[in-house]
């Protein structure tokens, strides 16, 4: 019965009507922290096909899920059959713009340092996100009943397609969504909504010839423009693969712990990224360029209790050990380092050799070993073979 008074009530009104609410809806979505907000339809085009093709070349790897709601993903109606319409918004997520790139290219270059992404640092954006989306669906209903669902990453939603159509931006190379004012560097979240709303266009495309994310990616995950393999992603490597990460890749993770932003370091668009105005984004002391043995010394409570809110925390604590025994490796076997640096890493190791699980213990016992020769250190902050 709702369904149906909510599609009468909608299709009386006008469009004049509509496009004052659509505005509405953005000033509101200003004032909860939204850096924008644009209206989608639901045709997705050849975007679910490139989703299966990318499916059926495995470089999904772990992430079953994917596979396992394909066709979700190809029909938003399937997770909200009244809806009609996706009201796309980003949230940036630097806690500050001004020479960001710069002491994160640093951190690249300190072998001791270990390297969390941006984005992890503050509070987990699931719940910060899906949070205020909500507040914006609740206050839309306020004004015209309608039915809706909110997503944070949180459900099979072709979310980059849809903020792509809305005009928010357009698929960058390295495959996430770039905008003209803000980069990359934002989450994106969406309300889908029975409203029969004004839909914005999408844009042009801004890339040109530039493939500068394709050159410095550590482990050449990024196969071609717009394709990515993502069994050999960082970020894939040290937050969704559970299990033993490739020999031949190790090396090539440097000092990246958890997720990986080179390809957004370099692009040159994201000299325009904007600072947020969300304070739960605000960047943990603990989880900023702390030193790898400090890291290394958290037992499990503390892992917890320190990751209390983050998104780190859904890893785990033996794949964050996993990661940092990868990271210990590597730092062990760099030139830079002092003797004394040395003997406190391999016996920080050695130590922990000992009580550790399988998992950690094959990452250990590879830390401790002679270094592979095909990884070396480049001055840009990344790692490449060599």
């Amino acid at each position: 019965m709702e369904a149906s008074i909510n599609t009468s009530f909608s299709s009386s009104l006008s469009a004049a009507a509509l496009s004052r609410l659509a505005h509405d809806i953005r000033q509101w979505a200003q004032v909860l922290g939204f850096a924008d907000c644009r209206i989608s339809g639901l045709e997705l085009g050849s975007a679910p096909q490139q989703l299966r093709d990318w499916l059926a070349r495995g470089w999904h790897g772990d992430m079953e899920y994917l596979a396992r709601h394909a066709e979700l993903r190809a029909d938003p109606t399937l997770l909200l059959p009244a809806a009609l319409r996706a009201i796309c918004v980003t949230m940036p997520y630097l806690s500050d713009s001004t020479d960001w790139r710069e002491r994160e290219w640093q951190a690249l270059e300190s072998p001791l340092t270990a390297q969390v992404s941006l984005y992890a640092r503050g509070r987990d954006y699931h719940k910060v996100l899906r949070t205020r989306l909500q507040t914006l669906a609740e206050r839309i209903a306020q004004v015209l009943p309608h039915e809706h669902r909110v997503f944070t990453d949180s459900a099979p939603v072709m979310e980059v397609e849809l903020a792509r159509q809305a005009g928010i931006g357009w698929r960058g190379k390295h495959t996430l969504l770039l905008n003209r004012h803000g980069g990359s560097m934002f989450f994106l979240g969406e309300i889908l909504t029975s409203l029969p709303l004004p839909v914005d266009e999408p844009g042009p495309e801004h890339c040109g010839s530039c493939q500068a994310c394709l050159d410095i990616c550590p482990t050449q995950a990024i196969v071609a423009p717009y394709q990515l393999d993502a069994r050999r992603c960082i970020s894939y490597l040290t937050i969704e693969h559970h299990g033993s990460i490739p020999l031949e890749l190790r090396p090539l993770m440097g000092n990246r712990i958890y997720g990986c932003d080179d390809c957004q370091l370099v692009c040159p668009w994201n000299k325009y990224a904007q600072a947020s105005t969300v304070q739960d984004f605000s960047p943990r002391a603990e989880l900023t360029h702390n030193h790898l043995l400090h890291l290394w010394s958290w037992d499990e409570a503390s892992f917890l209790h320190k990751t209390q809110g983050s998104a780190i925390r859904r890893i785990g604590y033996e794949r964050w050990r996993r990661n940092l025994a990868v990271a210990l490796g590597n730092a062990l076997h760099h030139s830079p380092l002092s003797q004394i640096e040395r003997d406190q890493i391999r016996t920080a190791l050695e130590q922990a050799l000992l009580h550790a699980g399988a998992l950690v213990q094959e990452h250990i016992t590879w830390a401790l070993q002679t270094p592979p020769h095909n990884a070396v250190y480049s001055s840009s902050g990344a790692t490449h073979r060599g």
